[in-house]
């Protein structure tokens, strides 16, 4: 393991929900029911997110792009970051035992 892996295993990994909570609806000043109305994103959906319950799925990358004037790139690069190292973690033993031909 290098360094820099150890580094970053120690730290939480970061759901969307939050990042959308933290960083966009409470310096904005949005409820979670004004996005879903705006957005046409189901309020259960977005609360769901928000709650980490839930996941950014393309609809919603979508939509909170044009809301917020970011890509839906943003929002897919974030779900998948977190989806990646939620896999990563579950299955680490797993991909230990993996031979690498590097």
């Amino acid at each position: 393991m290098r360094h820099d892996d150890a580094c970053l295993r120690k730290l939480r990994n970061t759901h969307p929900g939050k990042v959308l909570k933290e960083e966009f609806l409470e310096p904005l000043h949005v409820s979670s029911h004004r996005l879903a109305q705006a957005t046409g994103i189901c309020h259960t959906a977005v609360a769901d997110i928000i709650q980490e319950r839930g996941r950014i799925t393309a609809d919603a990358a979508l939509r909170l792009a044009k809301f917020f004037g970011t890509t839906p790139r943003f929002w897919m690069g974030l779900q998948d970051d977190y989806d990646l190292e939620e896999r990563q973690t579950a299955i680490a033993d797993e991909l230990e035992a993996i031979p690498s031909t590097g």
